[in-house]
């Protein structure tokens, strides 16, 4: 089994991994397999498996209740947090493609979900700054365009309640953010956010070798 997203183990590590985690639900199950025949070119784009339990347990952690994703994709990671929220709880998810997003719709319902999620399909700096400029998220999952990432931070950050949490996916972005000469654009995109994020004092953040790199951020006061 190939190491997912966690390039530096090795398969036989990977599978143990996973045998320590929460397995897809048959839901999630479909959905994955869909993601890759309908794109396998894309389907990268999608959070590994061990993303989502790791996902649903911060939703629970925080007691949240009302979410915001920028980048839905195909709802893997828009599934597995709406299956956490409570009953009154919400999902706000952001994306431009009516056809990635297209399986993601029969998941959430088949999934007994699909009233606790709102798909946006606009830019998602327009989605974003459309909603109320008051402190009102208290969990935001950030998995978009890379040279977007400063960009949708500043534009999350106010909206975040206090000891509200930000997440951030794809921050080590394949070791490309190693490249000092900035030589993968989509890397230095990545350094330079994660620069911008280390030195935001309104925030609290730890960037973790989960995956491709994951960013916990907490929203100070």
């Amino acid at each position: 089994m190939a190491a997912g997203k966690s390039h530096w183990l090795d398969p036989e590590l990977y599978a143990y991994v996973l045998a320590h985690n929460p397995e897809p639900d048959p839901v999630q199950r479909e959905l994955i397999d869909t993601t890759r025949a309908r794109f396998p070119d894309a389907a990268g784009k999608q959070i590994p498996v061990e993303q989502g339990p790791l996902l649903a347990l911060l939703v629970r952690l925080t007691g949240a209740r009302h979410l915001v994703e920028v980048g839905t994709f195909t709802g893997l990671s828009a599934l597995a947090m709406a299956q956490a929220l409570p009953a009154d709880g919400k999902l706000i998810t952001l994306d431009v493609s009516e056809e990635w997003t297209g399986p993601a719709h029969e998941a959430w319902a088949k999934a007994g979900v699909a009233d606790r999620i709102e798909l946006r399909i606009a830019p998602a700096l327009d989605s974003l700054r459309a909603m109320p400029a008051e402190p009102h998220i208290d969990l935001a999952f950030l998995d978009a365009n890379k040279d977007g990432y400063i960009d949708y931070w500043e534009e999350l950050v106010p909206r975040l309640r206090p000891g509200g949490l930000l997440v951030v996916d794809n921050v080590l972005f394949g070791g490309t953010v190693l490249d000092p000469s900035g030589g993968h654009p989509m890397g230095a995109a990545v350094r330079a956010f994660n620069e911008h994020a280390t030195a935001d004092d309104r925030m609290e953040s730890v960037l973790l070798t989960v995956a491709d790199g994951l960013t916990l951020a907490r929203k100070r006061g």
